[in-house]
């Protein structure tokens, strides 16, 4: 990577994440994009994220509750814009299917990326203290969302037996996630941070039931350098010889993990075993 997911019903415009529109950023996904309306239908009961969104003992009208907060949002096509770094808006949003990436500007001129995000996670959590969001989120493909406007959510969490626990954990969750990014690149060995994202990524897509041994990267190998704290020579040759060694199976952005201890050693090796 969640709370809430999907909506039973479609709902009219949705205001934007931040203040950019279709005509003022062409990669912000227009009102014409076409919608399959089946997906835009299906209810939070009915998602397949559910299980990771919601405490096992709501339904009924608790859930309708929960339907009537969460709000669909047209989907984001690769470059597209969630919300940009300054922008003030009080909703977290949950990746329902794609991916997408946040990243900060810095005074140079150039981009540091903080983090990828999948299905069943939360972007948007750095806007909830008031001061507006302290980085920018985009699509690295086409991507749909729902929008869980957080002052909505805390009334229906107090109001909902388990839910408000439910919203605690997984935030908690993205958290600890997120600590993980500092923690790699302490790591002196560009191989070990390769590693730590790799194996990373796959418990990722483990508990969002997916194959925890294929990996579609949707992200750049520029992108995933810049994420590493690397350059893009340096991580393409490791992929080499991650595959050379039998490690790992690359073809282009699908990565097969082929020997997930090996990968695990590699991403638990200490500076000190590289010298």
């Amino acid at each position: 990577m969640s709370i809430p997911i999907p909506l039973r019903r479609p709902i009219a415009p949705v205001r934007e994440a931040s203040t950019d529109t279709a005509c003022d950023n062409p990669r912000v996904s227009k009102p014409s994009t076409i919608v399959n309306l089946r997906e835009l239908r299906q209810s939070c009961a009915d998602c397949a994220l559910s299980q990771l969104c919601l405490p096992a003992s709501i339904g009924g009208a608790d859930l309708e509750r929960l339907d009537d907060i969460v709000r669909q949002r047209m989907p984001l096509d690769r470059g597209g814009v969630l919300f940009r770094e300054g922008s003030a808006h009080p909703s977290l949003f949950v990746v329902r299917s794609g991916s997408l990436k946040t990243f900060v500007s810095l005074p140079e001129g150039d981009t540091q990326i903080l983090g990828f995000h999948i299905a069943g996670e939360l972007v948007g959590l750095d806007g909830l203290a008031g001061n507006g969001h302290q980085c920018t989120a985009e699509a690295l493909e086409r991507s749909s969302l729902c929008e869980v406007p957080f002052a909505s959510l805390s009334d229906v969490a107090a109001k909902v037996p388990g839910l408000q626990h439910q919203l605690f954990r997984v935030m908690s969750r993205e958290f600890v996630r997120e600590q993980q990014h500092p923690v790699m690149m302490g790591r002196k060995q560009a191989m070990s941070r390769l590693a730590i994202f790799l194996r990373s990524l796959s418990e990722r897509l483990r508990g969002i039931g997916h194959d925890p041994l294929e990996l579609n990267l949707s992200m750049s190998r520029q992108e995933l350098a810049n994420y590493l704290g690397l350059v893009i020579e340096t991580v393409s040759r490791l992929f080499s010889r991650l595959q050379a060694q039998g490690v790992l199976a690359v073809d282009r952005r699908i990565v097969r993990i082929l020997q997930p201890a090996a990968l695990a050693a590699l991403a638990e090796k200490s500076d000190d075993e590289g010298k």
